[in-house]
């Protein structure tokens, strides 16, 4: 028998004599692994929840920080690979192990390594019921400890975990917008700065807005083309911010049409919500979803599903699509919720569908929900309701009782504005002293914004409610006053463009009151020099809707357009062009800005927007410019065909108005420009124009009859005519001349000055192209004091039309 040796014998007693000591060091040493890797290893094997909780049961007592952090990350990626039907939150938040992982997270949080402390508080705040879970709290101020060594991407992930608290407007969000401004220079990771873009976005200045964009314009080509999501985050971003740059959302189009076989449902819609939230147009776009989605019609046999597909489907679907939409959700509509409810509706409005049935339904469900709604939702029924028509007093009632309800103790300026808007449509829109108080308690807080939407509801309050006319009408108008006082207040404090178009970018210029109106276009006159770039077509879009003109602002938006084209996308020419024709204006250097905005267009014409062509033709003609290779490559059938297949998704309003400004603009083509050759395209539109009054006159002034010399205007002469051809006048006997009597309201007219504008002034120059000697009458001359008796508005018709001098 072989001697042990003496070492072993050595070494065995004085581990004996150790377990004796230090029995529980020993139990430790004999069961705890040497590193942690085993355990990950056995909860990676785990298939789901119960295997981990009974791991965590076992194992409780020894788990690492890591393998805490492990555990988590493993309950989620179970539940991410579930259908939203089958995912189990509750189950898995109330599960007695869950619990222990919750304190053991607690007590371990700050051993854990940065990735580990960002990731668990994602997944935490994911399973949390209680709206302030003490973990969650303990992560967030642990990460905020750390935020400065944190690399971008776990910033961006952080980031997301404060917006899931909405924690937009926070100083830690704002920190970290702070280390982003820091480190953009030295970015590179588009997609998580994406993500820190669109979670910042509330907080950021206007300059730091245009630095975002621009680093991603220059980062753009570094991702990958299948890039979904971070083009959607760009979209998103730019929605957030509000500002429709056309480079990048080409770009991000490009993204989207590459990638048509990933887009689901939700994908889609939230792709076209921010597409109509930023007025980008992509028919291509349009056309693809629309192909997608109606192939899901067959698919979707559940109501959120279904309803989620008629709100993105709806607006762009043909009359089969729709009429199938409609059928369906009728059958569904008993199963509706209040969410989906009012989805439906603002589709329907979207649709302009006024299937009386299925509102009918709609609003029944509407009904029963009424009290849950949130102020900015009731605003949105109201809007749609009354844009449907629809009229149920007993509905009326109970939701002005909802939208007063929530008044009385809203103090959130935008809250109020929007219940106070939503007031002023329903068929009583009076407000009592509780109400108007309310108002005034809020207006010191108002941005221009809110006080532009209660001089509107107030306006309307005045001009609509008879019946409260004696009793109200004083403390309105006082009210209109303080509206006024505030809104020259906020102006006068204005230290800069950016941050007074913070406040103008949201307002509707033609709802402005003339007031503040007069103070807004003053304080923009002041800040002239600050007009670029980058704000001009921002500024020239104001304009328009305001239809005040100002030829030191249009002066200076030329003079930048001219200077600065090669900085301007040209899909934004039509903006810049617009104030000028709406308000018939020509700026100093007319020949030269016109000249250098259609030749940065030029070469574009293919594949610019065919409603956007068409828009911009309409505009230049209204100012007599006739770029001949712009006109010609829309009167041609290859364009023409393009916008047919356009005008088919839109809604029957906007195809109305594109189809009558085509209409227009090859009427103003032949009348104006017959040496191009373009026929006459839409034959009898184009050679009528609707006049309030005509007579022939011989040529002593006496009237003749009109029968014989009513020729059509269809027996015109054949192409070309010579320019100022009197086509019509030819017909008459020699010495005799048409009349057109045309009565002009202020709609004709800018509204600071009695200056007609460009479409009155175009039909005017028609009709005496066709041979009519034009007599306008304003609203102002025909309703003034001079002409207030019968006696008096003859004789001054005798004078215009016959030219006779009462004596």
């Amino acid at each position: 028998m072989k001697k042990t040796p003496v070492f072993l014998d050595s070494l065995v007693t004085d581990m004996l004599r150790l377990r004796a000591i230090c029995p529980f060091s020993w139990r430790v040493f004999q069961f705890r692994p040497i590193s942690c890797e085993p355990l990950i290893i056995q909860m990676n094997k785990c298939t789901d929840e119960e295997q981990i909780f009974d791991f965590i049961e076992r194992n409780k007592a020894i788990l690492s920080e890591k393998q805490v952090g492990c555990a988590f990350d493993m309950l989620w990626k179970l539940q991410k690979q579930k259908t939203s039907l089958l995912k189990n939150f509750e189950d898995v938040r109330d599960h007695p192990q869950f619990l222990t992982l919750h304190n053991l997270a607690t007590n371990k949080f700050k051993l854990m390594n940065d990735d580990t402390l960002v990731n668990v508080l994602h997944i935490t705040q994911q399973f949390a019921g209680e709206s302030h879970d003490p973990l969650v709290e303990a992560l967030v101020t642990e990460a905020w400890r750390r935020l400065e060594r944190f690399d971008i991407k776990l910033l961006s992930e952080f980031s997301s975990c404060l917006a899931d608290q909405r924690l937009y407007f926070s100083p830690l969000m704002g920190k970290i917008a702070d280390i982003v401004h820091r480190n953009l220079e030295t970015t590179q990771d588009l997609s998580s700065l994406s993500v820190l873009m669109v979670n910042i976005s509330s907080l950021i200045s206007r300059h730091f807005q245009q630095q975002l964009v621009n680093k991603t314009e220059l980062l753009f080509d570094t991702i990958d083309s299948s890039e979904v999501d971070v083009a959607t985050r760009i979209t998103r971003f730019l929605r957030n911010i509000k500002y429709c740059y056309q480079p990048l959302l080409e770009k991000c189009n490009n993204v989207f049409l590459s990638n048509v076989d990933q887009l689901d449902l939700d994908s889609i819609s939230k792709i076209l919500r921010l597409y109509k939230f930023l007025q980008f147009n992509s028919f291509e776009f349009i056309m693809m979803a629309k192909k997608k989605l109606t192939e899901m019609i067959p698919l979707c046999n559940h109501p959120a599903s279904f309803v989620k597909l008629f709100v993105t489907l709806g607006p762009i679907a043909g009359p089969e699509e729709k009429k199938q939409l409609k059928s369906t959700l009728l059958l569904m509509s008993e199963d509706l919720t209040g969410e989906q409810a009012l989805a439906v509706l603002r589709a329907m409005e979207d649709m302009e569908s006024r299937n009386s049935h299925l509102i009918k339904r709609v609003t029944s469900v509407l009904h029963k929900h009424l009290d849950s709604y949130k102020p900015l939702e009731l605003l949105k029924i109201t809007q749609a309701l009354t844009f449907l028509h629809f009229q149920r007093k007993e509905f009326s009632a109970k939701l002005r009782e909802s939208l007063l309800s929530y008044l009385k103790i809203s103090f959130i300026p935008t809250e109020v504005s929007f219940l106070v808007y939503a007031i002023s449509l329903l068929p009583s829109p009076h407000l009592d002293e509780v109400g108007i108080s309310r108002i005034e308690a809020v207006l010191p807080q108002c941005d221009l914004n809110n006080l532009s939407s209660f001089a509107t509801s107030v306006l309307r309050w005045i001009q609509c409610d008879h019946m409260y006319l004696d009793s109200i009408t004083g403390k309105q108008l006082k009210l209109l006053q303080k509206l006024d006082h505030y809104g020259r207040q906020r102006l006068q404090h204005s230290n800069s463009l950016d941050l007074l178009w913070e406040e103008l970018k949201s307002v509707r210029g033609k709802t402005f009151p003339e007031s503040l109106l007069e103070e807004t276009i003053a304080t923009l006159q002041h800040f002239v020099d600050e007009i670029n770039y980058i704000n001009v077509v921002e500024i020239a879009s104001f304009i328009s809707n305001t239809d005040y003109l100002s030829t030191l602002l249009l002066d200076r938006i030329a003079s930048v357009t001219v200077q600065q084209i090669e900085k301007i996308h040209p899909f934004t020419i039509l903006a810049i062009i617009l104030p000028f024709s709406t308000l018939n204006y020509d700026p100093p250097q007319r020949d030269e800005f016109f000249g250098t905005c259609v030749q940065h267009l030029n070469s574009y014409l293919g594949i610019l927007d065919p409603l956007m062509l068409v828009y911009l033709g309409f505009s230049l003609a209204t100012l007599q410019y006739f770029p001949e290779d712009l006109l010609k490559s829309i009167f041609n059938i290859e364009f023409l065909s393009r916008l047919d297949s356009q005008l088919e998704i839109l809604s029957s309003s906007l195809s109305a108005r594109v189809q009558f400004h085509l209409m227009e603009l090859n009427r103003s083509i032949c009348l104006e420009c017959p040496e191009f050759q373009i026929p006459w395209f839409h034959d009898r539109f184009c050679q009528q124009y609707n006049k309030d009054f005509e007579c022939i006159l011989d040529k002593r002034k006496k009237p003749l009859p009109y029968g014989s010399h009513n020729t059509a205007l269809g027996q015109l002469p054949e192409m070309p005519w010579e320019p100022n051809t009197e086509i019509v006048g030819s017909r008459l006997p020699p010495g005799a001349e048409r009349i057109a009597l045309e009565f002009l309201d202020s709609k004709s007219f800018c509204r600071n000055i009695p200056h007609m504008k460009g479409k009155s002034a175009m039909k005017k120059r028609h009709l005496e192209i066709l041979g009519y000697r034009v007599i306008q009458i304003s609203q102002f001359e025909w309703n003034s004091m001079a002409l207030s008796t019968k006696d008096a508005r003859m004789d001054y018709l005798r004078e215009r039309i016959f030219g006779e001098v009462k004596s």
